[in-house]
């Protein structure tokens, strides 16, 4: 059923309010601040159809009504003036980053700090993925005779190291030779699954090197696939506990803990395959975070997706003014990665 021009407003009157103002929002309200040349009456029986159709909700029995969750949809996807971030905001975020510049997870916790400082939501980071990047380079490093230092360079930066211990002595002219075997027929190769990797194309040229290639090779496999303990950052967390939402302990501690579980917001931050994604309350999977809304997207370096940033507000959050930031800063972000690699 569609909405109709009038319904639409009084939606939007409605959700505008409440972002405000956290109270319910009554016909009276409306009709003297945002619809003057509608009387209360006429907008009690739209709002009383608005409530039928599911977009707004009576918490308690007085005549506020407050948005649901499919009224925030609605006015996301189709009322919403969009924002954009004016050239002070930007040209902050571009000087913080250049401000920042040194290791890549450094760059990504700063975002993370700003993004919470601007939104004055809670923010949360996924450190880049190795999953998610390219073999730039393999480098085997002789520690003792039968110890070597794995050095793995990924096209995002990222720099993995792992030691192998091998069961038989290896001399630093068999290394590198091995190495650059290594590098030839593993440089540029995707690192999404096992399947990736064949051992088997290896061994059949190896050179005389079977026996150590077959050590080392599942080694490298193991520290490529198996150990992406990628960093999860989170800032503002005091923004949340700010509001009125949250001023019942009890959702304030379920929030605290929810923040402490590294693994859920792992779950929150990987679930995203496109540029954006925008979770209204119940539309989240992860259950802790039913009663919030997240706002996510993804970071990249040369258009590949390596990693993705979010923020965490209640589900009547600004959420032009939110997604134009992050916008910004992922856009920002993409960029500067993108040129540190590039050098």
């Amino acid at each position: 059923m569609d909405l109709g021009s009038r319904k639409r407003l009084i939606l939007q009157a409605i959700i505008e309010d409440y972002i405000n103002t956290a109270e319910p929002v009554g016909s009276r309200k409306i009709s003297k601040k945002y619809l003057t040349g509608t009387s209360s009456a006429t907008i009690r029986n739209e709002m009383a159809d608005l409530e039928d159709m599911g977009y707004i909700e009576q918490p308690h029995t007085s005549a506020g009504r407050i948005p649901s969750d499919k009224g925030y949809r609605l006015y996301v996807d189709t009322i919403m003036k969009q924002n954009t971030v004016n050239d002070a905001q930007n040209e902050r975020i571009k000087q913080e980053f250049i401000d920042s510049v040194g290791e890549i997870d450094r760059l990504v916790k700063h975002a993370s700090k700003l993004l919470s400082q601007m939104t004055q939501y809670t923010s949360i980071v996924l450190a880049p993925q190795l999953r998610r990047t390219r073999i730039r380079q393999i480098q085997l490093i002789r520690i003792d005779n039968a110890t070597v230092l794995a050095v793995i360079i990924t096209d995002a930066g990222i720099v993995k190291n792992s030691i192998l211990r091998l069961a038989q002595d290896v001399q630093p002219d068999a290394l590198i030779r091995i190495t650059n075997m290594l590098n030839d027929k593993l440089t540029d190769l995707g690192m999404e699954n096992e399947e990736s990797f064949d051992i088997e194309d290896m061994l059949d040229n190896s050179a005389g090197y079977r026996e150590i290639i077959e050590q080392i090779v599942p080694e490298l496999i193991k520290t490529l696939l198996y150990s992406d303990t990628a960093e999860i950052y989170h800032d503002g967390v005091s923004n949340i506990l700010n509001l009125p939402e949250y001023s019942d302990i009890n959702k304030a501690r379920d929030f605290l803990n929810a923040m402490e579980e590294k693994d859920l917001l792992f779950k929150v931050l990987n679930d995203i395959h496109n540029d954006m994604c925008i979770c209204i309350g119940s539309e989240n999977k992860i259950e802790q975070f039913r009663e919030c809304s997240l706002i996510k997207a993804t970071y990249k370096v040369s258009d590949k997706i390596i990693g993705s940033v979010g923020i965490i507000g209640p589900t009547r959050m600004e959420y032009s003014r939110a997604i134009s930031i992050v916008e910004c800063m992922t856009k920002n972000l993409s960029e500067m990665l993108t040129n540190i690699l590039k050098k």
